[in-house]
């Protein structure tokens, strides 16, 4: 079940493109970083559902978003949010200088966003026929929708998950 598209670097390099298309989309970044913080949820497995789901129909088991988790774990607490948590203390410091610094951490912090996605996709360009917690959907949306609120649980029901599946919907339709 090998994703189409070329090696893991390239499989990496589309799941970049797509979630900064979609992140792109009004309202998109307000939605899933409220996710993040009040839901304690991590945008990256977000897209990473979505990705899965919208460009390569499959639709993901507990197994798979189980063993997601684990790949980024220590990059996300040990890199990323620690320059997350760097960059909004910085945020509301007037002088220039602060801000200069706090722009060189959101390169870095895109940086370790974007290796996490790497991993991330990684998951998806190896052809591991013994993981039997994936299923190819024709409906790709709908296998999207069903990797989110696997994802999400609960919080599935909530406005900022409907605002994210309605804006992939219409990401979706213009790359047709």
């Amino acid at each position: 079940m090998q994703p189409e598209g070329g090696s893991a670097t390239e499989i990496g390099e589309g799941f970049w493109r797509f979630s900064l298309a979609l992140y792109a989309r009004p309202g998109v970044a307000e939605a899933l970083i409220a996710l993040q913080d009040r839901a304690g949820r991590d945008v990256n497995l977000i897209l990473f559902a979505l990705w899965a789901g919208a460009v390569h129909g499959i639709r993901l088991g507990a197994a798979t978003l189980n063993r997601a988790e684990v790949v980024i774990s220590d990059l996300r607490a040990g890199v990323v949010e620690p320059l997350r948590g760097l960059r909004r203390r910085l945020k509301s410091d007037p002088a220039e200088d602060v801000q200069a610094l706090r722009g060189k951490i959101v390169v870095l912090e895109l940086a370790g966003e974007r290796r996490v996605q790497q991993r991330l996709a990684q998951i998806l360009s190896r052809a591991d026929r013994a993981e039997r917690d994936r299923v190819v959907e024709r409906d790709r949306l709908a296998a999207a929708q069903a990797n989110l609120a696997l994802y999400l649980g609960a919080e599935a029901r909530l406005p900022e998950a409907n605002l994210v599946h309605s804006a992939l919907a219409s990401l979706t339709r213009r790359s047709c």
